[in-house]
């Protein structure tokens, strides 16, 4: 299996752009994410769903104002509050009472308090005894070094193990052309699963 799978890198080698900082770290969040669900973890897209439903709101918001009843300049102040309140996620509604609904920043609050710079979250494996992960990454702007985190997605259970994590320099990973040496970054990542799988586990 694992012949079947340096083939199929060989014919499709993944590339990024060694002078794009998004593009690598696209690259290896993407690989990062294909190496732990190779491992039986299955994808928990919970969070996921809560930002496109969230995302749909803001759509409904948005044609809402497009289509409100009242033409321009009447409704220049309807305008006026939701242009000035969108990078902030802030809409309001005009209702037939007068009453304002205001909805704001919960897409940042999400990702603030949830998401921070998890890449991927995940279900137990089947028949397992421990809980699902979240995979976290960071890579800072003008620096090499990636820092990849394994840690419980259910860190007060009695199953759960103690966060591990590395920061390495990107250059080993690709070639001078970008393309990413999957072998050696897979080696790295599946071993610190295993160290995560090693660690012991939280006494009550």
């Amino acid at each position: 299996m694992s012949e079947t799978k340096a083939e199929s890198k060989s014919k499709n080698p993944k590339k990024a752009n060694l002078s794009d900082h998004s593009s690598i770290k696209h690259l290896l969040d993407e690989s990062v994410s294909e190496i732990v669900k190779s491992r039986g973890y299955v994808e928990n897209t919970r969070l996921s769903n809560l930002k496109l439903l969230i995302g749909a709101i803001v759509i409904i918001i948005a044609l809402f104002a497009q289509f409100y009843n009242k033409k321009f300049p009447e409704n220049r102040d309807f305008l006026i509050g939701c242009i000035a309140s969108y990078p902030f996620y802030m809409v309001c509604f005009i209702l037939d009472s007068g009453k304002y609904i205001i909805v704001n920043g919960i897409l940042q609050v999400v990702s603030y308090t949830k998401e921070k710079n998890a890449i991927l979250f995940t279900h137990p494996p089947v028949g397992a005894f421990s809980t699902g992960l979240v995979v976290s990454s960071k890579l800072p702007r003008f620096s090499d070094l990636y820092t990849l985190t394994v840690a419980s997605a259910d860190p007060k259970s009695i199953s759960a193990n103690k966060p591990v994590e590395f920061t390495k320099s990107v250059t080993q990973w690709f070639t001078k052309d970008g393309v990413l040496v999957e072998g050696l970054f897979w080696k790295e990542v599946d071993g610190l699963i295993n160290d995560y799988a090693r660690e012991p586990k939280k006494s009550k």
